[in-house]
């Protein structure tokens, strides 16, 4: 049996990550400064990158928690 490889998780930019949380850019590091946000990855030089799973798994809590705070 092969092993099939997995896919990679995407690495969305800034623009992106404020597209899919509808956060803006300071609310952002706001949020990783206090530990409530997915810290980035520096592939290189000043660029910073979010996995997507990762930002996708904080919206899902974050929706999980208002769905128990309505319930």
């Amino acid at each position: 049996m092969t092993d099939q490889p997995q896919p990679l998780d995407p690495l969305l930019p800034l623009a992106r990550v404020m597209d899919l949380t509808g956060l803006g850019r300071t609310t952002i590091y706001r949020l990783i400064k206090e530990g409530s946000f997915p810290a980035p990855f520096k592939p290189g030089g000043a660029a910073s990158r979010w996995s997507e799973a990762e930002i996708r798994e904080w919206r899902a809590r974050l929706e999980e928690a208002r769905s128990s705070a309505a319930a």
